[in-house]
């Protein structure tokens, strides 16, 4: 059986900085493409990163602006999002997504019907 599970959602302030993990058990992921998305109360779920299975392309939506980074430990089966300079438009559910390829591309990404595991998400709270 499959596990995704998200962690490190928090309050933080304007400005600050988080970092998510996503852990993945019973399945390999050296050939799965991870994505981070998010979704805001009322909005649709977005793509926030990607990162091919091997690490060597990273896809990102526009209001990334290179505050964030994504990151991969293949052994660890573990995903990774940090983030800076946040923004209270950054205030969402984040979701870790596992993809059925190693690379979704530039056009597929960011579509949620490619994902084959989800986890349950985790807040991110953008305040002061």
């Amino acid at each position: 059986q499959v596990k995704v599970e998200e962690s490190g959602g928090d309050l933080v302030q304007p400005g600050g900085s988080l970092r998510l993990s996503c852990t993945v058990s019973g399945l390999t992921l050296d050939r799965r493409a991870i994505t981070w998305f998010r979704q805001a109360p009322g909005k649709e779920r977005e793509g926030v990163m990607c990162i091919s299975g091997w690490g060597r392309s990273v896809y990102y939506g526009d209001f990334v602006k290179g505050r964030f980074t994504i990151s991969r430990d293949n052994a660890r089966n573990t995903a990774y999002l940090q983030m800076h300079h946040l923004k209270p438009d950054d205030t969402a559910l984040y979701f870790c997504a596992v993809h059925g390829y190693p690379d979704p591309s530039t056009t597929g990404w960011n579509i949620p019907n490619g994902y084959e595991y989800w986890g349950q998400g985790t807040q991110v709270t953008v305040s002061s």
